[in-house]
């Protein structure tokens, strides 16, 4: 059975609406003399604001969290960094950043590709990168390869 939703049927649902709250309206209200304000202090009297971040004269949060150090470079360049000793298993005999990414092998997400000097190098490689260290050059024209710089 399904019933037709008309705008005589519509209603919010249960407990979602509320009668507002009339304060200052007798003692037998329940809200009366002091209107839900207390006795005594600042929050008592009318146009009372506390400034933003006041935590009633507790330590507020700004100053009690540590401060943050430093400063985030903006147009940094994500370098993906490859040891000479990968370089092998990767089965490529051309290495660049296009290439490697197009095998799967480093993050779509690099802009830049680096070669480290750690492990050992058997085959020639042709490789085009940003940046060699000097012990990952030596390794590799040592193995017959060519390190191009781009």
């Amino acid at each position: 059975m399904t019933d037709k939703i008309t705008l005589e049927s519509l209603s919010p649902a249960e407990g979602s609406t509320h009668k507002t709250k009339r304060v200052g309206r007798g003692r037998s209200s329940g809200r009366g003399k002091t209107s839900c304000r207390g006795h005594n202090g600042e929050g008592q009297r009318s146009g009372s604001s506390s400034k933003r971040g006041f935590e009633g004269g507790q330590m507020p949060a700004y100053r009690r969290l540590p401060k943050l150090k430093g400063f985030q470079i903006i147009n940094k360049i994500n370098y993906a960094a490859v040891n000479v000793g990968r370089l092998a298993n990767f089965g490529l005999t051309d290495i660049s950043l296009e290439s490697l990414i197009e095998a799967r092998r480093i993050h779509p997400s690099s802009q830049g590709l680096r070669i480290l000097g750690n492990g050992e190098v058997k085959t020639a490689l042709n490789i085009k990168a940003n940046y060699v260290t000097p012990s990952a050059k030596e390794k590799i024209e040592a193995a017959g390869g060519k390190v191009e710089l781009v």
